[in-house]
């Protein structure tokens, strides 16, 4: 038996209710975590589940920011050195990532408080988080503020991308079930996939077959 919710009864809803209620409703997300540094080294991480693709030929990624207050560091600083980072969450530190989501002092490391770990690495000025196997360096490009509810949209060109060899085709495709990325849904739940198929290029006079990807080792 299906349950009909109205616009009404979100507007009604309690606000902790509601906002569980919409940020499940899209499905599974993307997650992953930001790095970033302030002008005096001090690093910055934080846990987002809104990156998403925008476009390959330039690569751009966009991340979504809620309003301030409260102060959002991660933003400050990519808006101030033009760089950060963004790293899949595996299995191994998904609850330290989800820690990162606390509202630490502005002089206060999520790295040191979390246990994860920075690297620099090719003289990118922002730092990757070690413990991530998929890790991806990004420039500043363009910031959009959304006017409907003051949210701000951030795209960065992908400069740098570090990841493990076998999780690569030859065509480009990236497993990320093989690098042990995860998913979440809502704001708080974290899942691992299964991959059901891999599927050829859709097209109205020919077959859907499916794709065997062929690895560098």
């Amino acid at each position: 038996m299906q349950k009909h919710i109205s616009s009404t009864d979100i507007f009604e809803m309690d606000k902790q209710m509601r906002v569980h209620f919409i940020n499940s409703l899209g499905g599974f997300k993307s997650v992953s975590l930001v790095g970033s540094v302030d002008h005096n080294g001090k690093t910055n991480l934080a846990i987002f589940s809104s990156a998403i693709h925008i476009g390959a030929n330039p690569a751009l990624m966009a991340l979504i920011f809620r309003p301030s207050p409260p102060e959002r560091d991660t933003l400050t600083n990519l808006l101030e050195t033009g760089f950060y980072t963004i790293n899949h969450i595996n299995e191994s530190i998904y609850k330290k990532a989800h820690q990162t989501s606390a509202r630490y002092e502005k002089h206060v490391s999520e790295f040191e408080e979390t246990g994860l770990t920075p690297i620099y690495k090719n003289d990118f000025k922002a730092p990757f988080v070690a413990e991530s196997l998929v890790q991806i360096g990004l420039t500043f490009k363009e910031k959009i503020d959304i006017q409907i509810n003051n949210t701000i949209m951030i795209i960065g060109e992908i400069t740098e991308v570090y990841l493990p060899q076998n999780c690569l085709s030859k065509d480009g495709f990236i497993d990320i079930e093989k690098a042990c990325s995860i998913t979440c849904s809502g704001l708080d739940s974290y899942h691992k996939t299964t991959k059901l198929d891999r599927l050829s290029y859709a097209k109205p006079d020919r077959e859907i077959t499916s794709i065997i990807s062929d690895y560098f080792e």
